[in-house]
């Protein structure tokens, strides 16, 4: 069973989900959110991190704006999420992370996974603060890949995961990620986005979702070691 603590940061005081296992950690790992706020679906993949062996901690990001928010999966929400996520940017975004994995340090190495919005923050942990990671679907990775200079790479491995039917994500920006990533594995699925989503039942995929964990889980075990 997790538990909230403070997390102080550069941006602000949030609040962040801390997951721990049974005995030592194989590692640290930092959830990053949906734009729908730390809720229960989230703190449940933090959990489920957490009973894999890792240290876990899932910040509150929008507790920069709006302490305490977290919002069901709906039109408006959906808006508002957007609407939060967009006035916190993504280098407040990763200052929190930065703060969560100095957090997570007494853990051993830490990782990143993240989720839709949490998805890009996860390519940019690894991009600009050179923690390996894990994206899931991340929409907003497209402009990040153009600017990079031919033949750079990110300051850590990152692996992406992306549904085959995500009409957010089209064909061409995977193919993206690819081109300019040549050796980070890209994986796709039969299954639109958020396809981890277990409590979404008209967009969960079980058997992609259980790959993709199963990936996920052998990469931190491969990069956190």
């Amino acid at each position: 069973m997790g538990q909230w603590i403070d997390l102080h940061t550069a941006r602000g005081s949030v609040q962040a989900w801390q997951a721990l296992p049974e005995g030592a950690p194989r590692g640290g790992l930092v959830v990053v959110q949906e734009i729908f706020g730390v809720n229960p679906h989230i703190r449940s993949v933090a959990d489920r991190y957490a009973e894999a062996g890792y240290a876990v901690l899932a910040p509150a990001f929008f507790d920069l704006l709006e302490p305490g928010t977290e919002l069901p999966y709906d039109k408006s929400a959906h808006d508002r999420g957007r609407e939060l996520v967009n006035t916190i940017g993504l280098d407040a975004a990763l200052d929190v992370v930065s703060t969560a994995a100095l957090e997570l340090a007494s853990a051993g190495k830490v990782g990143v996974v993240g989720y839709c919005w949490g998805g890009s923050v996860a390519f940019l942990s690894a991009l600009k603060l050179g923690l390996p990671s894990v994206s899931y679907y991340g929409a907003r990775n497209k402009p990040f890949l153009e600017a990079m200079p031919a033949g750079s790479a990110p300051l850590a491995p990152v692996i992406f995961h992306f549904g085959d039917h995500d009409t957010s994500i089209p064909p061409e920006v995977v193919q993206l990620h690819r081109d300019k990533l040549p050796d980070a594995p890209v994986y796709t699925y039969p299954s639109g986005h958020a396809f981890n989503r277990d409590v979404s039942p008209d967009i969960y995929d079980a058997e992609s979702a259980k790959l993709a964990l199963s990936r996920s889980l052998e990469f931190f075990a491969e990069q956190l070691r």
